[in-house]
């Protein structure tokens, strides 16, 4: 795994994750319990906390920050990310919030202070721009994201079946035991 330690601080994996040997995790970074983060992520918490729920999912490619605090910005924005959120392939997320049970669609940009609320599909190559909170339960497409459409019952169920998923294919990628 590529774990890496930043003034002092080391990421803190929970229980049965998964960290592709080709990923890099560094800094004040927490993953929560079976989540996984596959080839080419990049998870980085070096000037300001990353959280990472329960069974979460970072495809490859995604990239992961914080912003800073600073004179422009006296807080900064953490990355906080829930339980159950599917993070599709080169997204990218930058000092967001995003809730539980969400899928967020390949290629995707979600900048700093914007806010996904639980149960919202954000599709593919969409931009949520800094601040912009998404409401709990739509379809989202577009640049800038633009509500399309209630969730159904049926992709409502989507978010608990996509992060078992990858659950299991994370648990066979760990019994092959590479390093």
């Amino acid at each position: 795994m590529a774990i890496r330690t930043y003034q002092g601080m080391t990421a803190q994996l929970g229980a049965r994750v998964f960290v592709d040997p080709s990923a890099v995790v560094l800094g004040d970074v927490a993953l929560g319990d079976d989540s996984s983060v596959w080839p080419q992520a990049v998870i980085r918490g070096d000037m300001h906390s990353i959280r990472i729920g329960a069974r979460t999912s970072v495809q490859d490619g995604c990239v992961l920050h914080i912003t800073h605090a600073g004179p422009f910005n006296p807080e900064g924005f953490p990355l906080l990310i829930g339980d159950d959120v599917t993070i599709g392939h080169q997204a990218l997320l930058h000092g967001c919030t995003v809730g539980n049970r969400v899928l967020i669609g390949m290629a995707c940009i979600v900048m700093d202070g914007a806010v996904i609320e639980d149960q919202v599909v954000l599709g593919a190559g969409s931009l949520v721009p800094p601040g912009k909170r998404l409401a709990s339960g739509y379809l989202y497409v577009g640049r800038p994201a633009q509500p399309v459409r209630a969730l159904s019952a049926k992709e409502q169920a989507y978010f608990s079946y996509s992060a078992a998923n990858y659950v299991k294919l994370k648990d066979l990628h760990l019994a092959e035991d590479y390093q």
